[in-house]
């Protein structure tokens, strides 16, 4: 070989080289932009959990609640829009409850009682039976009452039974009770929006009189000038029946007529004789019934969260009566969980507890407490209060969003789960949901499922709203609750026990073991955290015996409200 051949060969073989290196070094350059995309994405996704940001491509209209009408500093006007990100401590474990949700979104199993009540057997013993009568009308003879009750429409509901009660104690004509305005609700919805006000009569015509008003001749009483007015604040809370026998009958009996003003729970849960209480339940699960208006929004609520199947649920007939379809069966694939998140802004600023917000939080909590709940400031003046770890830690404080979220995805509902979220004005806004909405994207409010002008009826109204919630989260396969001393809550899980045959789960979770599990957040593996919900939701399933001194109304297992046809006594909740 030549010099010229050799120079050509080694010329050929220094490209070669070169196109190697070249090759080797685009190679490289690939594999780490492949690796900083996926650093990029990474990140992305944590922070679409840690950072709650707008929820693209869900656009929830969340009910503008009237309370934002409130005379209130302005500052308090921004909270719940969503105005700075919210950060979360639980960015790890809703990091591994996405990528758990995303491993099982194919698989057919859930855990076998997830969508069951799980003690049925016993929970079927338990029939209704509070509409059996054993009594004579009372002829309402003694004089008349009026009532107007306080608070949001489940306190009214309460009051509203209560004082049914009331009446057939001291042998009084009921007036149909009017609801008072309240700055917080800002309703102006009286009875007759809400219930059938004839039917309510007609039913409790075997146990006491109702009128509509009062006679013409006791109109033009001065009321509170003849010492006739009783408010809230001379009744003392669960007071007992002899109370009313003592200083309400005699004032009664002199005046002809009563006026409880501001009247919600102002009569005792025990003791109370035993056809009066099962009048308190005659009255919660038989005399109330929602309006045709109401009725018919709610069923079609109920119809679309089934995906528009063309069944009745269990309860369907005693929630919308006519506008129920023909009964059947409810498919698998039509399932839907109604969720309670009560988050507002009222049981946030009341509970005292710390929600990750620093301290800019805190200042907009205070300033709301000092406008609506004065006593609580002046009480945290001059008492030690436990400290906002210490009152997670005992249960005390309402669950997150995030932790809700938490705790559906460890129970082992599926991604594509369906979800009515009932509640007013989310604390934090729609940012606060962002967890909640991001891992579970079917999950829609009533606002979503309705088209403007089928909720244009109800926009100014808080409570005929919260009836809706009050049918959707009822009729729903599953109820879950985030905080079981909220009335809707109380009323809906009572109403699923009453009516549900023992086929109505309803997950209420005990907030002192949950606190106990989410403190161990940040080193607590997935599936030992599914294994500790799962365990300290199902242990408090157990079917119980209405324990002494509880609502009926929640409570409604007990002799008084429900027969047990198996006619074994149920053990009180150890």
């Amino acid at each position: 070989m030549d010099q010229k051949q050799q120079q050509k060969m080694h010329i050929m073989m220094r490209k070669k080289m070169m196109g190697f290196k070249l090759a080797s070094n685009r190679s490289r350059l690939a594999f780490v932009i492949l690796l900083a995309f996926f650093i990029v994405m990474n990140l992305w996704m944590i922070s679409r959990i840690q950072d709650s940001g707008p929820v693209k491509g869900l656009k929830l209209r969340f009910m503008k609640s009237n309370s934002s009408k409130i005379s209130v500093p302005e500052e308090l006007r921004k909270i719940g829009k969503g105005k700075k990100p919210q950060k979360t401590a639980y960015a790890r474990l809703l990091y591994k409850a996405a990528h758990a949700l995303a491993e099982n979104q194919h698989k057919s199993n859930e855990p076998k009682d997830l969508w069951l009540e799980p003690y049925h057997v016993v929970a079927s013993s338990w029939q209704p039976c509070a509409d059996q009568r054993v009594w004579k009308p009372s002829e309402g003879n003694n004089g008349y009452i009026m009532v107007t009750a306080n608070g949001g429409i489940n306190q009214q509901r309460v009051a509203v039974c209560n004082i049914v009660a009331v009446a057939r104690l001291l042998n009084a004509t009921l007036v149909i009770p009017s609801f008072m305005f309240s700055s917080v609700w800002r309703d102006t919805s009286q009875f007759g929006d809400i219930y059938q006000e004839d039917y309510f009569i007609d039913y409790l015509k075997p146990d006491i009189r109702i009128v509509k008003e009062l006679p013409k001749e006791l109109q033009s009483l001065d009321l509170e000038a003849i010492g006739s007015v009783v408010s809230d604040a001379d009744i003392g809370k669960e007071a007992k029946p002899s109370f009313y026998l003592k200083y309400i009958l005699p004032l009664l009996m002199k005046n002809r007529v009563v006026h409880f003003v501001g009247f919600g729970n102002r009569l005792a849960s025990d003791p109370i004789p035993y056809h009066l209480q099962r009048l308190r339940c005659r009255c919660n699960f038989h005399a109330l019934r929602f309006t045709p208006k109401i009725q018919a929004t709610g069923a079609l609520l109920v119809k679309r969260m089934r995906q528009n199947a063309r069944h009745a649920g269990s309860l369907d007939e005693y929630l919308v009566g006519p506008f129920a379809k023909r009964k059947g069966k409810i498919k698998k694939d039509f399932r839907y969980l109604g969720l309670h998140l009560r988050f507002e802004i009222d049981m946030v600023a009341h509970s005292l507890c710390d929600f990750g917000g620093g301290e800019e939080e805190k200042k907009e909590l205070e300033a709301y407490r000092e406008v609506h709940f004065p006593g609580l400031v002046e009480l945290k003046n001059t008492t030690k209060i436990p400290s906002p770890e210490t009152l997670k830690a005992d249960g005390l404080c309402p669950l997150m969003p995030e932790e809700a979220v938490l705790m559906l995805a460890g129970l082992g509902f599926k991604r594509d789960t369906r979800i009515f979220l009932a509640g007013a004005h989310i604390y934090g806004g729609k940012s606060r949901l962002t967890a909640l909405t991001s891992l579970f994207p079917n999950m829609v409010t009533k606002e979503n499922l309705l088209s403007s002008s089928e909720i244009k009826p109800y926009l100014n109204f808080s409570s005929q709203l919260a009836a809706l919630d009050f049918i959707a989260c009822t009729a729903a396969d599953v109820f879950a609750m985030t905080d079981s001393g909220s009335q809707l809550s109380s009323l809906v899980s009572g109403y699923r026990v009453y009516y549900g045959g023992g086929k109505m789960p309803t997950i209420r979770p005990n907030k002192r073991r949950l606190a106990d599990i989410f403190m161990k957040n940040n080193t607590i593996e997935w599936k030992v955290f599914e294994t500790r919900i799962r365990k300290a939701v199902r242990q408090n399933k157990r079917i119980f015996a209405r324990p002494v001194g509880r609502s009926v109304y929640r409570y409604p297992r007990c002799s008084e409200c429900m027969c047990n046809t198996q006619e074994a006594t149920l053990p009180f909740r150890p």
